[in-house]
């Protein structure tokens, strides 16, 4: 998409972080948790029984890029499709509190909101309960959903898709979204999920992880040697007629085929706290880095490094933008 690339220097990338408006599509969750202390069995069931002393309740899903953007100084807008219940209610009163924009969000009266809720018993957790439905939205909220993204998408500088499959990203929206992107020139980033993996055509940049790499094309390669891993990917760009692929290894690092350039970079040394929102980091800071039209290498290396900087914290964390540019300053 771009015909060259900028050349800034790490201060200046991060002050025009500030600049960007990002439109991100996808499935906006809550992620509820219930701590407690367990004392006792129950006389009903052979199970703990968690006597409560905090709860809260977080943006989860496509809302930690949200806040991973807004980390990094850009503005989010997050476009999805929750439910018309109290936990839909309480999502868009979250967003506010956040100042967040929830112009992007429609309540339907057909879903539900999806909540995962952790009930936590001192530093264990005990069980995990889903309220969701993966039903993908109907023909009319998907079009509402077009057109509210379209108004929106006049002034940002990137789009980013993120797919947890709970129904929002269908392929027609996925098709339309994509072309009206190219059309006027806004670059697409992807982060994937199965079943819409070979869906999202001529994007501009693609970002999946191994496990998704190949079950989405169903082939089975050798990470480590470095020929296959650079089949793989090239047959990944031909089948979508993508833009580019940035494939992000976990402990091995990334891999990024963009622009006629193929670069791999090893993980960083680090004590590993919790992986948990360190994909949702990476692809918001190598979204950050592709509206600034900035080269495959600077996307790559700055995306590792937040993911591997998030992972040093426990639970799901934004990313900490003065951190990201000391370490940035130090290894890029």
């Amino acid at each position: 998409m771009f015909s060259k690339y900028l050349r800034m220097t790490i201060p200046e990338i991060f002050d025009n972080f500030n600049n960007l408006k990002v439109l991100i599509i996808g499935d906006v969750m809550l992620d509820a948790y219930t701590w407690g202390k367990v004392e006792r069995i129950s006389p009903e069931a052979p199970v703990p029984v968690v006597n409560v002393l905090n709860r809260e309740i977080r943006l989860g899903g496509a809302g930690n890029v949200v806040m991973n953007v807004q980390a990094l100084g850009a503005k989010p807008i997050i476009c999805s499709v929750i439910g018309a219940d109290s936990y839909g209610n309480s999502l868009l009163n979250l967003l506010k509190e956040q100042n967040l924009s929830t112009e992007g969000i429609i309540q339907s009266e057909t879903r539900i909101t999806t909540v995962k809720e952790r009930i936590i018993a001192g530093s264990q957790q005990i069980v995990r309960v889903d309220t969701e439905t993966d039903k993908l939205i109907n023909s009319s909220e998907n079009q509402i959903l077009s057109d509210k993204i379209k108004e929106l998408a006049k002034d940002a500088h990137v789009v980013i898709f993120e797919d947890y499959d709970k129904g929002v990203l269908s392929k027609e929206l996925i098709n339309d979204i994509i072309s009206f992107a190219n059309h006027h020139n806004i670059p697409t980033i992807v982060d994937p999920k199965k079943r819409n993996f070979l869906f999202y055509r001529n994007a501009t940049l693609f970002k999946p992880n191994l496990k998704e790499l190949k079950e989405g094309l169903a082939i089975h390669f050798d990470v480590k040697n470095s020929n296959e891993l650079s089949d793989a990917v090239t047959m990944l760009k031909n089948t979508l007629a993508l833009g580019g692929v940035f494939l992000t290894l976990s402990e091995k690092g990334v891999y990024i085929d963009f622009q006629n350039e193929q670069k791999a970079i090893p993980a960083h040394v680090r004590t590993i706290a919790d992986v948990s929102g360190a994909g949702d980091t990476v692809i918001s800071i190598a979204a950050c880095c592709l509206a600034l039209g900035l080269s495959p290498e600077l996307i790559a290396g700055l995306s590792n490094l937040g993911g591997g900087l998030v992972c040093e914290s426990v639970g799901v964390v934004p990313i900490n933008k003065e951190l990201l540019k000391q370490e940035a300053l130090l290894h890029l």
